[in-house]
């Protein structure tokens, strides 16, 4: 893979991502839509529990400031749904990626996990241990605000892969990406403080309609 791979997948998600949302007849509803990325994981991970900041026979921890981020999986209608697969992944907090093609200068932290596949319980709840990432460069005049990435699943829903944003960072006001959204979907992707190191950010997805023609 090239090394600007980073660079054009995600510029060409600001056309994508805007599109999507204006296309999908349940964007003022659901939880906005955004592009995948160029680094989901593709190397295989013992350990994916919901706590980033400790892997499994490492006696270290993560570099960074630990967060907690809880929340619920909700319908359209706003009801719990539980056995919701929540997978989620991002950059340690030098803002580099634990995988292959990310070209990063930024140092690798190895006592950082990087990756987790939760399952939402009783009443949509899930909730994950982890650090706030590290903003990282796409361009000479974009620099990604820190997110993490979700994709959330289950059957007779449709999968949602979104990004969630930490509330009341500047480069938020500049991502080319959160701001191609409205502010209504810009509100549903920032996460809200409930207090000091502790996050909440509810999702929400559609359900995958029975009519047939």
């Amino acid at each position: 893979m090239k090394k600007n791979n980073r660079r054009d997948f995600i510029k060409a998600g600001v056309v994508t991502g805007v599109t999507m949302m204006t296309t999908s007849s349940h964007a003022k509803s659901s939880t906005p839509k955004e592009i995948k990325g160029p680094f989901y994981p593709i190397t295989p991970h013992a350990d994916k529990d919901f706590d980033l900041t400790h892997v499994d026979g490492q006696a270290g921890v993560a570099e960074g400031d630990v967060v907690e981020i809880m929340g619920r999986v909700l319908d359209t209608d706003g009801n719990p749904i539980s056995g919701v697969t929540v997978d989620i992944w991002q950059a340690n907090a030098a803002g580099r990626y634990r995988h292959p093609h990310d070209n990063n200068d930024a140092p690798l932290d190895p006592f950082f996990q990087g990756w987790a596949i939760v399952e939402s319980g009783k009443e949509g709840a899930f909730r994950f241990k982890t650090i706030i990432p590290g903003a990282y460069p796409v361009m000479p005049n974009w620099t990604r605000p820190p997110h993490i990435h979700f994709k959330v699943s289950k059957a007779g829903y449709h999968e949602l892969v979104t990004q969630m944003y930490f509330p009341n960072h500047p480069l938020n006001e500049v991502d080319h990406l959160l701001q191609g959204k409205s502010n209504e979907e810009q509100a549903m992707m920032v996460a809200k403080e409930v207090r000091e190191q502790v996050l909440r950010y509810d999702i929400v997805l559609s359900q995958v309609s029975s009519n047939r023609m």
